[in-house]
C-alpha cells in the first residue's frame, strides 16, 4: 500500500512540474528533440520592494540580489524592474528566477571593475579562470531568464581603455595559456586584476539548465555580449542586440546543447553567431560537445562572420543548423570554420541555409592555421581538428571579393562538403581556392 502510495505521489508530481513546461520544434536536418521553455510562476518580486531607487545615483546591485533570493525562496517567478534607470553591479541570479525588464526599463551597468568582485568561476577566450564577474551571471542555476522590452545598456568610459593589449595584458594571456595548458587548478587561475585587464563578458549563463533571453535589447559589451556556456537547453528570441567594441560577438554558444536562436538582430564588432567548445587542454579535461543548436529568421546588420565555428572548438561541435537568415548590410564571411594544429575537437554536420547577403569578402570559408595573438605561444601538444560535412545550400549574395576558400590541413584534410544553389551577384578577386579538402560537391 505504501508502494501504491509514493508512485501516485511521484505521478502527481510529475503532473504538476510539466504544466511549467512548453516545447518548441527546431525543424533540424539532425535528429534533434524538442526545447523545454520553462513557464514561469505568476508571482513578482519588483526591485523597487527590495530598496531599489531610480535617481540617476543610487547603485541598485543589493536590491536585485534581496529581489532575486526572495523570487528564488518563493519557488520562482519574475524580479521586476519598472521603468526608469536603474544603476547596478553584477546582477547574480538564481533557479527559477525571470528578470523582467519591462518597456522602458534601462538597466546601466556600472563601470567600474570593482563592482564586479568578488571573481567568480568564468572563462576568458575559452580558458576557465577566476575573473571579474560577467555583468549578468548565472551559475549552476535552473530555469532562468532575461525577458521584457527594457534594455541592458553597461556604461563603457573605463572598459573602453581596456581594449587595447599592452605588455601586461599579453603576459596574462601567456600566463592562462600556460594554465591550461598545464591544467593548473582553477583556484590558482586569478586574473581579476586591472593589469590583466581580462574584461568581464555581459551576460554570461554558466553550467545552466533550461535558459531563456526574450524581447529585451542590449547596448554595448565590455567583452563577448552573450556567452552560452556548458548549458543545456534554451533559447534566445526576439532580441535586439548592438555592441561595437573590441570582442563584441554577439552571441556564443559554447559547449553547450539543445538551444535555438531565432527572431534575432545583430549589430557587432566582432562575430555575429558564433559557435565554440572551449580551448585545448581545458576543453579535452571538460569533455562537452557543443551540438543541436538551430539559428533561425535573424538579421546580422554588421559583423565579422554571419555563422562562426571557432576558432575554439577542443571539445568538439556537431549538427548545427542555420536556416532563413539575412544580412542587409557587410560581413566579412559568410559561413566561416577556423581551428588550428593546437585546438583538435571536431566539426561535423554544419549547415547554412537560405541566407541573403548584400556583400561579404568571401562566401564560404574554412581555415586550419588562425593563431591569432597566441602564435608566440609554445605548442604543448599537436592535436589536428577533424572536419567533415560543411552544407550550404539556396545562399544569396550579392557581391563579394572571393566565393570559396577551403584551406584544409594536409595532415587531416577536411572532406564532404556540399554546396548547393549558391548564386553570387559579382565576386572581384577569386571565385574557388581548395586545398587539403575531400570529397566535394558543387
Amino acid at each position: 500500500m505504501r508502494t501504491l502510495f509514493v508512485i501516485l505521489v511521484s505521478f502527481i508530481s510529475l503532473l504538476a512540474s510539466a504544466q511549467y513546461r512548453e516545447t518548441v520544434i527546431t525543424d533540424a536536418p539532425f535528429p534533434m528533440n524538442p526545447i523545454k521553455e520553462f513557464i514561469f510562476p505568476d508571482k513578482e518580486f519588483p526591485i523597487t520592494k527590495y530598496g531599489a531607487k531610480s535617481d540617476g545615483k543610487s547603485l541598485c546591485t543589493k536590491a536585485f540580489q534581496r529581489a532575486m533570493a526572495a523570487c528564488s525562496k518563493a519557488g520562482g517567478g519574475y524580479v521586476v524592474v519598472p521603468k526608469g534607470k536603474w544603476i547596478t553591479g553584477a546582477i547574480h541570479f538564481k533557479s527559477n528566477c525571470n528578470l523582467r525588464l519591462d518597456e522602458g526599463a534601462v538597466v546601466e551597468f556600472t563601470d567600474n571593475p570593482k563592482d564586479y568582485l568578488p571573481a567568480v568561476h568564468t572563462t576568458w577566450e575559452g580558458v576557465e579562470c577566476y575573473n571579474y564577474s560577467p555583468l549578468v551571471f548565472a551559475y549552476e542555476c535552473e530555469n532562468v531568464a532575461i525577458s521584457g522590452k527594457g534594455r541592458l545598456a553597461p556604461r563603457m568610459a573605463y572598459w573602453k581603455t581596456w581594449f587595447t593589449r599592452p605588455k601586461s595584458h599579453i603576459e596574462a594571456t601567456r600566463r592562462l595559456y600556460t594554465w591550461c595548458s598545464e591544467l593548473t587548478p582553477m583556484q590558482e587561475r586569478q586574473v581579476a586584476d586591472t593589469l590583466s585587464r581580462m574584461r568581464p563578458h555581459l551576460i554570461q549563463f554558466n553550467r545552466c539548465k533550461n535558459v531563456l533571453l526574450e524581447n529585451f535589447s542590449i547596448r554595448e559589451s565590455p567583452f563577448w555580449t552573450i556567452h552560452i556556456y556548458m548549458c543545456n537547453g534554451g533559447i534566445a528570441r526576439g532580441l535586439d542586440v548592438y555592441a561595437h567594441g573590441h570582442n563584441n560577438d554577439g552571441i556564443d554558444i559554447d559547449m553547450t546543447k539543445n538551444f535555438l536562436v531565432e527572431n534575432c538582430t545583430f549589430d557587432q564588432g566582432d562575430d555575429a553567431v558564433v559557435i565554440k567548445a572551449g580551448r585545448n587542454q581545458d576543453a579535452w579535461r571538460i569533455d562537452c560537445p557543443t551540438e543541436n543548436i538551430v539559428i533561425r529568421n535573424c538579421t546580422i546588420k554588421k559583423g565579422h562572420t554571419l555563422l562562426g565555428i571557432g576558432s575554439e572548438l577542443s571539445g568538439g561541435i556537431r549538427n548545427v543548423y542555420m536556416t532563413n537568415c539575412t544580412t542587409p548590410g557587410n560581413v566579412l564571411r559568410l559561413y566561416y570554420v577556423k581551428t588550428n594544429h593546437r585546438r583538435g575537437g571536431f566539426v561535423e554536420n554544419i549547415w547554412l541555409r537560405g541566407a541573403k547577403v548584400k556583400y561579404c569578402k568571401e562566401v564560404v570559408a574554412l581555415a586550419t592555421d588562425v593563431v591569432y595573438q597566441w602564435k608566440d605561444f609554445p605548442d604543448y601538444e599537436t592535436r589536428l581538428t577533424k572536419i567533415q560535412g560543411l552544407h550550404i545550400e539556396d545562399v544569396q549574395v550579392d557581391s563579394c571579393e572571393k566565393v570559396i576558400t577551403l584551406m584544409g590541413d594536409s595532415r587531416l584534410p577536411a572532406r564532404d562538403v556540399t554546396i548547393k544553389n549558391l548564386k553570387v551577384g559579382k565576386y572581384t578577386k577569386k571565385f574557388c581556392e581548395v586545398e587539403n579538402v575531400e570529397n566535394i560537391e558543387l
